[in-house]
This record gives structure tokens, sequence and C-alpha cells, in this order.
């Protein structure tokens, strides 16, 4: 795996070399924000995981992020932010990260953290170079549909367009058991892959992105159950 580390901090830089020596990773350091852009903007395709602090020189982590979306909707970041920011946390979240890790934190941690979301994103990656473009559906209502080969999802045929590798998968999650309500902790298993113990945030972070994707082509399709969680339900669509 190759990271690119965009992390001021010197030691933590440091630390986290041994860590991903240890796992046999490639790991590149950036102090800058403007340099950490720099180097995902030469070679975008090279980088399977991008750790994002947010306060950094010169340019800071929720604009190098925004930035970075704009090349690629799909190279997954874990933002790294101070404990008491849950500010920092929802606004890095709505701007296209994928997780966040508080600071002070375990290296341990944020192995687990990586390795769970590359996980999410090798079989994102498995699925789209299996069989794009055979022209069937894996959910397909009258309304909707998606295919889980070409990562592509329609509704009333027309494209939802920009879905993260975590959009994507919350919807597929939901609209495979349409009217089905999700709590919270429910998606955080089924879609982060490990438990994030009782952090809800970054569910409703990554539903108000997906609810401005669908919005832009049709009716919104994604529910809120006050006092349980979400569900997908295409039923009004058209009426």
């Amino acid at each position: 795996m190759n990271i690119l580390m965009i992390e001021d901090n010197e030691s933590v830089s440091e630390m986290m070399q041994m860590f991903f020596l240890n796992e046999g990773w490639d790991a590149t350091f950036k102090y800058d924000g403007k340099e950490g852009l720099n180097a995902f903007k030469e070679e975008p395709e090279k980088w399977d995981m991008i750790t994002l602090d947010l306060n950094l020189p010169s340019m800071d982590g929720m604009e190098v992020g925004r930035e970075i979306r704009k090349i690629s909707s799909t190279v997954p970041i874990i933002m790294l932010t101070a404990r008491d920011s849950e500010s920092d946390q929802v606004i890095g979240l709505e701007m296209g990260a994928d997780d966040y890790v508080t600071k002070p934190f375990s290296p341990l941690t944020l192995i687990a953290r990586i390795k769970a979301l590359h996980r999410r994103s090798e079989l994102a990656n498995e699925q789209q170079t299996g069989g794009a473009g055979d022209g069937s559906f894996d959910i397909q209502t009258q309304h909707f549909k998606m295919n889980l080969k070409t990562r592509e999802a329609y509704l009333q045929n027309e494209p939802v367009e920009g879905l993260t590798p975590k959009e994507f998968d919350l919807l597929y999650t939901m609209a495979k058991k349409p009217r089905q309500v999700f709590t919270r902790e429910q998606l955080l298993e089924l879609v982060w892959d490990y438990q994030y113990f009782g952090d809800e945030r970054t569910v409703d972070a990554h539903i108000k992105k997906l609810r401005q994707k669908i919005e832009k082509v049709g009716p919104q399709v994604i529910q809120t159950v006050w006092g349980v969680g979400y569900k997908f339900d295409d039923s009004g669509v058209g009426q």
C-alpha cells in the first residue's frame, strides 16, 4: 500500500513510519498543506490511502481535502482531528473524508482504520473490474437501480454522480433492503466494517452528503425515521 501522510507534526510522522514499515507499506510524508496537495496532484493514481491532518501550514486540511476530492472521488481519506473539535470532524466528513481519528491516537487504532478502509476500497475496485458494462443491475426498482460492478447508481434513469466509496456503500446497504430501518450503529458496522463505539456523527455526515447528491437528480429516497435511524424508500418517487 502507498500512503500519503500529510501531517505537520514530525514526531507523529516518525512514529507512524515505524508502524507503516512493520506492515510493509510505503509511506510519503508531507508537513505542509500545499506540499501534500502537490504530491497528490503529481501522481493521483499512485496513492492507496491519504491521512490528512486538519491543522496544517500554508493550506488547512479542509481545503486540501476539497481539492483532492475535485481530482478523485474514490481515493480513501482519513482525517486526523483534535479530540475537542467536533465541528471540524463533521465538516471534514461532509468535505469528503471517509473516516477520522482523533488526536492523540494509538498508532494501532490508525492502522486498524487504514486496513478496514483499504479492504472496502479494494473490494469496490474488484467489483468494478470484475465485469463492468454487462448491463445488469444488482438493485432495480421502477425508479432506482444500482450496479455493483460499475459502482453506478441511477434515479429515474439519471446518474447519481460523484459518490465516494463510502457514500455508494451506504446507499447500497440501505437500497438492497428497501423500507427497512437501519440504526446508526447498524450502518457503522455494516458499511465501515468495525465498531465506532457509539460515535454516530460519521453516519449523519455521510447521509447529508449522499442526500445532496441524490437531490441533484430527483426526489429524496433516503428517509429519516426519527429516534431510530434511516431507511431507503423510493415508493413516493413519481407521485
